[in-house]
């Protein structure tokens, strides 16, 4: 009797064991089985530029047809500002710009950076689960230059940046390729102190365009997009290795101008140099695709393509080229019309998204810090901070889940200028007159009506201002305006 209790607990020690490491290792694959994710973010780029969006694009896009015929398009999708940074703010924090000490533009060369270090960001809740962060190319929220009177120490670290914000690495340039200063940037460090200085390029916005300012030896304007593409590509091999998943927020710097693409890729389009850097920007996107399938991780990657406001192409270029570069969408980037913030949008993910799908369902780029809070299973952002009131996880629609009533139904944007649009179902409600826009700025003294209502389902060119008949829904729309807001 005496032999067979131990031979019984030495049953119970072993099973009790298995059972642990069991657990164990059940917690290791869900570890193992967390997604990569790849954020790739166009800048400037419009809702009609892809033919997957505009049967009648002048500009062919191959790979990014196939990244949604290997996914999910979304239709109704938005970003929280017509311009760049306001844009990228959102979905860094998942709140929107306004909340921020930025009210209305962009962020200028030396300007400092305008997020919080102790921000919760995307990057660090995904690095709190485990993930390796990593940014490359374009950052244009500021960064913490290191000054003495007038002059900048390009020598002297930087003192705020995106690995203050829970990017493990970081390569790119400081804002848009057509503002200075003309310096790669890695971590901390300028990569090359500038000794020289570019008198810039064309008189007027459009075309090959870029300001003067400070360049350094290594910073060519016309090799900017392939180098930080390399330089992705570098990074993602690297991080393949690893055991734990990776996070690659991938800011492109076209098609935004400089409209200069490679001469690989002139004439590959009918709309102009703006269509040929659209190309060059679409075979960016292939090789990110291809790359994943190569590295045998495809499967398990999510990849989300789309871009940080409208295009910015002129209406005589749209004209000529007969190229309807933002859609059917009234406006252009920097307008409070959708065609300055309805975007492309597409969310690729083997394992977990049907193939060839299409959702209308309403999201916002500031909609990534929930989702993938959702992803991950990180429950901690669960408070009454504005990042998780502005943040709404857009994950049932990409799971084609019963849509839970809490998803989103409305949202707020802003134009350059800082006038706020509402949008709530069908309509739009916008809190002033005329386009909020600065390219090409209407005069708006002969409006008298103050406000604009439209409806977007019967009126998607936004012509018909129902402003004075809808004048209780106005209200409404209002008091929701200012609550969001306040």
């Amino acid at each position: 009797m005496k032999h067979l209790n131990y031979f019984l607990a030495f049953l119970l020690l072993i099973i009790t064991s298995a059972c642990h490491t069991s657990k164990k290792d059940k917690a290791v694959q869900e570890e193992i089985k967390q997604p990569n994710i790849i954020l790739i973010l166009a800048d400037d780029m419009g809702f009609g530029d892809t033919k997957r969006y505009n049967h009648s694009s002048k500009i062919p896009t191959p790979n990014i047809d196939e990244l949604a015929r290997e996914g999910m398009r979304f239709t109704d999708a938005h970003t929280n500002s017509s311009v760049c940074t306001p844009t990228r703010y959102g979905i860094i924090t998942g709140q929107y710009a306004w909340r921020s000490s930025l009210k209305k533009g962009v962020t200028w060369s030396y300007d400092s950076l305008i997020i919080p270090k102790k921000t919760k960001t995307i990057a660090t809740v995904l690095k709190s689960k485990g993930y390796h962060t990593a940014a490359v190319g374009k950052w244009h929220l500021g960064l913490g230059w290191q000054k003495e009177q007038d002059s900048v120490l390009f020598d002297k670290p930087l003192t705020a940046g995106p690995t203050d914000l829970g990017f493990d690495y970081y390569y790119g340039i400081a804002a848009s390729l057509d503002i200075p200063p003309y310096v790669y940037i890695e971590n901390k460090k300028v990569t090359q102190v500038p000794n020289g200085y570019s008198e810039g390029n064309s008189k007027t916005y459009g075309g090959a365009f870029w300001r003067k300012g400070l360049v350094a030896p290594n910073f060519d304007h016309y090799n900017v997009l392939n180098h930080l593409t390399v330089t992705a590509e570098a990074k993602i091999k690297a991080l393949s290795k690893e055991k734990a998943p990776f996070f690659m927020y991938f800011a492109l710097t076209a098609p935004h101008t400089p409209w200069i693409p490679k001469d690989e890729y002139k004439g590959k389009s009918e709309a102009g140099d703006y269509g040929d850097l659209m190309v060059e920007v679409d075979d960016v996107v292939g090789r990110i695709n291809n790359l994943l399938k190569s590295l045998d991780i495809d499967d398990n990657t999510i990849v989300i393509f789309t871009s940080d406001n409208g295009s910015a192409l002129s209406s005589d270029l749209i004209a000529k080229y007969q190229h309807d570069t933002n859609g059917p969408w009234r406006g252009r980037k920097g307008d409070i019309y959708e065609g300055g913030h309805r975007v492309p949008f597409i969310v690729k993910w083997p394992e977990k998204i049907i193939q060839n799908t299409q959702s209308n369902q309403l999201v916002s780029t500031t909609d990534f810090y929930a989702t993938f809070a959702d992803i991950v299973n990180e429950n901690t952002i669960q408070g009454t901070g504005s990042n998780r009131k502005d943040s709404q996880s857009f994950l049932p629609a990409l799971l084609q889940e019963k849509v839970p009533r809490n998803m989103r139904q409305s949202m707020v944007y802003h134009s350059v200028v800082g006038m706020f649009g509402l949008r709530d179902k069908d309509y739009v409600y916008i809190n002033g007159k005329g386009s909020g826009g600065f390219l090409e700025v209407p005069d708006t003294t002969h409006i008298k009506v103050p406000k604009q209502i439209y409806n977007l389902t019967q009126d998607a060119t936004e012509s018909e201002n129902l402003f004075v008949s809808h004048a209780k829904l106005a209200e409404r729309f209002q008091i929701k305006l200012d609550s969001i807001i306040n």
